[in-house]
């Protein structure tokens, strides 16, 4: 018997993008990225979140970047500055916070160490354009 390829009753896109407009949901989404200790998948994360909330067109509008830099800076390879992810986070309503890590290890002399990681929360209102 031959298998047909049957779609899914949501596209998995669509379903994401709709879901990544709540800055909670989107906030959420971004730290499970900044989880997998992968540049990479972050940087695809938060090109999700800002097709999510307008595209890179509107989000380069709002954030004053321009728009060819934020498409290099949120590609596979980009390196942002923290200022273009600031700027990004800011206008889709989340902001960076860091948070000490639980870390079992001891510290080098028995002291202990906070490490830091990156987690991003809902910030602000989300800048809207007019």
């Amino acid at each position: 018997m031959k298998k047909e390829n049957v779609p899914a009753a949501v596209p998995a896109k669509d379903y994401l993008l709709n879901r990544l407009q709540d800055p909670a949901t989107a906030a959420a989404y971004l730290n499970a990225a900044v989880a997998e200790d992968d540049p990479g998948a972050f940087l695809q994360a938060l090109r999700n979140v800002t097709e999510a909330r307008g595209g890179m067109a509107r989000i380069a509008d709002l954030t004053g970047l321009n728009r060819q830099q934020l498409y290099r800076t949120l590609s596979e390879n980009g390196n942002p500055e923290l200022r273009s992810l600031s700027k990004i986070l800011g206008v889709s309503g989340l902001r960076f916070a860091v948070v000490a890590k639980n870390n079992k290890r001891a510290a080098p002399k028995g002291r202990k160490l906070a490490q830091k990681r990156v987690r991003l929360t809902p910030g602000a209102k989300m800048a809207r354009a007019a």
